[in-house]
């Protein structure tokens, strides 16, 4: 299971962008979900990977820092390296067991990261998505995770966007093309059933 960027920016009030995604994760209840599936997963040997995202102080690891949503990261000089919001939100931290990926400093988990290496490493060929932004960084993921072979299920109670229309363009829309969309009660009836 993949959690992408459950980091205090998003996840815990306080965060610079906490207010704009806190109508969605409180829709999907998706921290709750995400808690439980991590615990469920851990218990059945399932490995889980952490994809934070982070920026130096200067934003000069940003690879896009003129133009989309790595501008706005750069100018609002969010998930900067060392702060308390680029902490992992106490709900998600990692635990004994879990991997997290290194280097990510663009949407998608995979460029310039240790991510595809990590899950040849551990002969993992099906990988779950959950996390932030879902139609950012988690779409995005999908998408090259799909392109790569490997075989994609997203958890759409389990990522949160900035708005209801956006989550539902994604859920409902894309996420069928790239990958097997289920709920965390879906995934874990499957895991209680191994």
């Amino acid at each position: 299971i993949l959690f992408i960027e459950f980091q205090n920016e998003f996840v815990s009030e306080g965060g610079k962008l906490h207010d704009a995604v806190k109508d969605v994760m409180d829709e999907t209840d998706m921290l709750k979900n995400a808690v439980a599936i991590a615990h469920a997963a851990r218990e059945k040997g399932i490995k889980i990977i952490h994809a934070p995202i982070h920026f130096s102080s200067d934003g000069n690891d940003n690879p896009n820092k003129g133009l989309g949503i790595l501008a706005g990261c750069y100018n609002d000089k969010l998930f900067t390296l060392n702060t308390w919001n680029s902490e992992f939100a106490p709900a998600m931290k990692p635990k004994q067991g879990d991997i997290i990926v290194n280097n990510k400093r663009g949407l998608d988990a995979f460029p310039g990261t240790d991510l595809e290496q990590i899950l040849i490493d551990n002969n993992i060929e099906t990988i779950c998505l959950a996390g932030f932004l879902t139609n950012c960084c988690v779409e995005s993921t999908m998408r090259t995770a799909y392109e790569k072979g490997f075989n994609v299920i997203t958890l759409i109670d389990c990522c949160a966007t900035t708005s209801t229309d956006g989550q539902k363009a994604a859920t409902h829309g894309t996420f069928n093309m790239f990958s097997r969309p289920l709920t965390s009660t879906e995934l874990l009836s499957e895991l209680n059933k191994k």
